[in-house]
């Protein structure tokens, strides 16, 4: 309840600016200079802040120009290593969403240890659509190619209010627009079915934070003495991960519904050794 709480808190806030849903318009103020952490559409018009993802493609950009821009780099990184996942379990509003879709009452899909490889498909994504293509935008690829042909999280909260606030904006979407929405409207049904799929298959933003999820501070430890085995996180963790085996997996979104551990072997490590937990095995274990 505290988790659903501040996800709502947090996807209200971020998008609290009501005059650009009423005018049809998106926040230029100063705020937008800074991003939030988690995925939320830069041209929303309720917006206060920027897309991780818009600002990172634009430093490329700015890199492949020549110029260097440390914010959104410095951003990620600090985010990533004190948070990990966290930000994808508890921050991001399309997040919420497939959580929300995910309650509706219809038979459970727990993917196969075989299925388990597309988890790898978002690295590839975040590969070429946030570092690759920007590079080339001097050559006339989008600047923000991810936005631009992927992005589905832009259809419904930018897309959708601005048709909303100006309905003459419905002649002008394009092929693009509705490739998008075609998307969306898969994760969402495919959301009913298998918890978080965007997050777990395509977000580039989660594939950062993924990279972080060993050696974050907030960090998970299994006290092998009181484990007694029994699967129970297990059974609670909706991504299927073994978390007495592997508790900083790298795909866990720290929803800690695995914390109710009937031993309570499992919780949160308040001080850790970030050298050890590097050259562990467990930095290095692919996801369960």
């Amino acid at each position: 309840m505290i988790r659903r709480m501040i996800q709502l808190i947090t996807a209200i806030g971020i998008n609290s600016y009501l005059i650009g849903f009423l005018n049809g318009s998106i926040y230029k103020g100063n705020l937008k200079k800074i991003c939030v952490p988690g995925l939320n559409c830069s041209s929303c018009p309720g917006a206060w802040g920027s897309c991780p993802l818009a600002m990172l493609q634009n430093a490329v950009v700015e890199i492949s120009m020549g110029k260097f821009s440390l914010f959104i780099l410095g951003f990620l990184f600090l985010t990533g290593l004190i948070m990990g996942r966290f930000a994808c379990g508890w921050l991001c509003p399309f997040g919420l969403l497939q959580e929300l879709i995910f309650k509706v009452p219809l038979p459970k899909v727990r993917l196969k240890e075989s299925f388990k490889r597309f988890e790898y498909l978002k690295y590839g994504i975040l590969i070429l659509f946030i570092f690759i293509l920007p590079a080339f935008a001097v050559y006339g690829v989008s600047e923000t190619a991810f936005c631009k042909y992927i992005c589905p999280v832009e259809v419904i909260e930018a897309n959708f209010p601005l048709i909303l606030a100006r309905p003459s904006l419905i002649r002008v979407m394009g092929i693009l627009f509705k490739w998008k929405l075609f998307l969306l409207l898969i994760i969402l049904l495919m959301s009913a079915v298998i918890f978080k799929p965007f997050c777990r298959f395509i977000c580039p933003l989660g594939a950062i934070y993924a990279l972080f999820n060993p050696v974050s501070l907030y960090h998970f430890q299994v006290e092998r003495a009181k484990c007694i085995s029994c699967a129970q996180c297990l059974k609670k963790c909706k991504l299927g991960i073994t978390v007495f085996n592997d508790p900083n997996n790298r795909e866990c979104m720290r929803c800690n519904e695995c914390l109710e551990c009937p031993t309570q072997a499992l919780r949160i490590k308040r001080f850790w050794n970030p050298t050890q937990v590097l050259i562990g095995k467990n930095f290095w274990k692919k996801s369960s």
